[in-house]
Parts: structure tokens; sequence; C-alpha cells
């Protein structure tokens, strides 16, 4: 996707629930869609859901999935799930006729309702801990039907992506209410014996009187640990990319999309 560390979801499974300014603010997510036009990434799960039978959104954020699925005819279940009302709001003007949930996957007990479960814009990396991620993948595995898969990606922290969130990369929107804002990512902290980068989005202009900043964390986990983590849950990894165009896997590649199944 974006070169930027955008993430669709609106927090998902932070610590105590916090939920990031960029997604809790209205202000804020009234331009989410502005940074994160429609990609590649976008046509390879929109394909994914329109030949699932029910489809469960985690991190869901403003709905342009699920929107555009039921727009070209899905006509099953579509379940969105966020924690961050702002995105929510935004996601049922857009489509009534989708299932919106607000509220955390780990706290609501689904049972094999859906053959395909997503995380998307990289929403899977804000489970920066690992207890929180063991217990959203447990939760992932239990809401997926028999045969079911759990598709998602993450940034290969081998490609070094926060390396390109610079001031100097800023983008230019127009706000709701017609101001122009510029928006910039700045890396705060990258552990050299960790898998975690901290940085900030600042928004500057449209109707704000001073910059607008949202500080977050993404965890970036390797082949292998993701392979050890979702063994933990019960999932096993039956496809994985390195790019949208479905190429594979290899140590330079941007991204690791990984389609699991239940393990029985």
């Amino acid at each position: 996707m974006q070169a930027v560390p955008a993430c669709r979801c609106g927090g998902l499974w932070q610590a105590e629930s916090v939920v990031d300014r960029s997604f809790g603010d209205m202000s804020l997510a009234e331009l989410y869609d502005g940074l994160n036009p429609w990609g590649a990434g976008d046509d390879f799960y929109l394909d994914l859901m329109l030949s699932a039978r029910a489809v469960l959104d985690v991190g869901c954020g403003t709905g342009k999935l699920l929107h555009r699925a039921r727009g070209q005819g899905h006509r099953g279940r579509l379940t969105g799930i966020d924690p961050a009302a702002a995105m929510l709001v935004q996601a049922r003007r857009r489509e009534p006729d989708v299932e919106w949930v607000l509220g955390e996957l780990r706290t609501i007990a689904w049972r094999g309702d859906f053959d395909l479960v997503v995380m998307t814009g990289h929403a899977f990396q804000v489970l920066v801990q690992d207890e929180e991620l063991r217990v959203a993948l447990r939760a992932v595995r239990d809401a997926l039907a028999p045969g079911g898969r759990f598709v998602f990606e993450t940034r290969n922290p081998a490609a070094r992506a926060w390396e390109s969130w610079t001031p100097d990369r800023a983008r230019l929107l127009t706000g709701p209410d017609g101001g122009v804002v510029r928006v910039w990512h700045e890396v705060e902290t990258v552990p050299a014996a960790e898998d975690r980068v901290t940085f900030t989005e600042t928004f500057e202009g449209g109707s704000w009187a001073q910059p607008q900043v949202s500080r977050s964390t993404l965890r970036f986990l390797d082949r292998a640990a993701l392979s050890g983590f979702l063994a933990g849950a019960g999932l096993t990894v039956a496809e994985q990319y390195g790019d949208w165009e479905r190429s594979p896997l290899t140590p330079t590649s941007p991204e690791i999309i990984t389609v699991a199944r239940p393990t029985h």
C-alpha cells in the first residue's frame, strides 16, 4: 500500500483500549480516506470478499472495502468492527447495509460465523504486545468457520519502511472545511533489539489554530515470528506473498501478505 504508515484500524487492542487520536478525533478521521486512496491492496482484499459468503473486517475504519463489496453485488453477511467511533460514523454514512460494530474483537463471542476474516491497512501491526496479539489471534480463530481464511498483511521488517517516514515527505490534503492540511510523519524510536517503531503523525493547517499530533507504535514481525504466533492460536500459514501481485515472499519484499487457515 502506501509508503506512509497508514493503518485502517482505529487502534485495535492497544494498551488500555487507547484509540489513536487520528482515528478517534472526528476532524482527523474525516481526512483518513484522502490520506489512504484506493490502491492495489484494496483490490486484493475486494476480490477475496466477493468470493466469500460471510466476511468480517477487523479494524474496518471508514468501511470503504465493505462498502465497495456491497456495491459490487455481495449479498451475504458483511461485518466491520472498529473501536474508534469517529471512524464508524464515516462508515455508517457511507454504507447503511453493513453490520458495523463498535468495539474490540476480543470482547465479542463470534463462533464460526465467518468464512473470511481480514485485517487490512496494516492493522495487524498495532498489536504490539505478545499477549494482546495472542488474544486477538485466538478470537480470529474462534470467528472462523471450518475451512475459513484469515488474511492480513504486515510490512516486512527487512524492507525498513520506517526510514521513509520523514517530514520532507509531507502530503497536502483538502480538509472538510475546504482548507489545506499538511500531514507528515516522523519516527521517534526504533529500538535496536526490538521490533517496534514509534512515530508521530502531524496535521497542520485547515481550521486548527495549532498542529494536531497523533503518536503511534507499530510492530514489525518477520516471517518466522508470524508463523509462531499463528500456530499458537491454532492457525497455519496456507499462502504468503511479498506484494499485491502475489509475488513470492523474499527478503526484500515490501510486504508479508499472509493467508492462514484453522489448523483443525
